[in-house]
């Protein structure tokens, strides 16, 4: 049987065509899972990630209410106690008679001066706890940040895949893949994990 040099030329095209044709399709079937995965997990970190944002400005309006506080407390402590410094100066020039009055007025002014410090402290605490819950939450948020850049810079190469359909692309994209992940479940976990180089360039 004669074998015709065209047609086995063909059929091997034919075979080549067909081999290219279910590689890409593969791969296109790979992308988009990836895509589709990506695509979830980030929709889940946006949730979350808004939740923190509003704790931020909520402990950020706490933060400035608490010291606005603190410094009325401050302003009514030294104006007691610029009271009772001249009920004292008074007292001492003051007829017999009238001292016990005077005495009076600077154990109140007294007592006043001690009580808008303890609460100016307790306040100025608050603040300062506000403070720490605003970084701790700020810090996670900047997880969430690193995690968008890094889905965001996959998600690209990946488009790009599907255009080219260079499967070696697809493994590249892999890698901001695995780190944005990582970084996402670091934000919704709690784990102590940061980079504080990149977040202050992206910042």
């Amino acid at each position: 049987m004669e074998i015709d040099p065209l047609e086995s030329a063909q059929t091997a095209t034919d075979a080549h065509a067909a081999t290219s044709d279910r590689d890409a399709a593969r791969l296109g079937s790979r992308v988009a899972i990836t895509v589709a995965l990506l695509a979830t997990f980030l929709g889940v970190c946006k949730v979350k990630d808004d939740n923190i944002v509003q704790g931020m400005q909520q402990a950020q309006a706490d933060k400035i209410d608490h010291w606005s506080f603190y410094q009325a407390r401050n302003i009514r402590e030294e104006i007691a106690n610029a009271t009772a410094t001249q009920l004292r100066l008074s007292a001492a020039v003051a007829p017999a008679t009238q001292r016990a009055d005077y005495a009076d007025a600077i154990a109140k002014y007294e007592a006043l001066v001690q009580d808008q410090k303890d609460k100016k402290d307790v306040v100025r605490k608050q603040a300062e706890d506000d403070q720490n819950t605003y970084d701790a939450l700020n810090y996670r948020d900047d997880q969430f940040d690193l995690s968008d850049a890094l889905c965001a810079i996959a998600i690209s190469m990946l488009a790009v895949t599907i255009l080219t359909r260079t499967r070696w692309l697809y493994w590249e994209a892999l890698i901001p893949t695995g780190f944005g992940v990582l970084m996402g479940l670091a934000g919704l976990l709690g784990w102590h994990l940061h980079s504080d180089l990149l977040a202050r360039r992206l910042s």
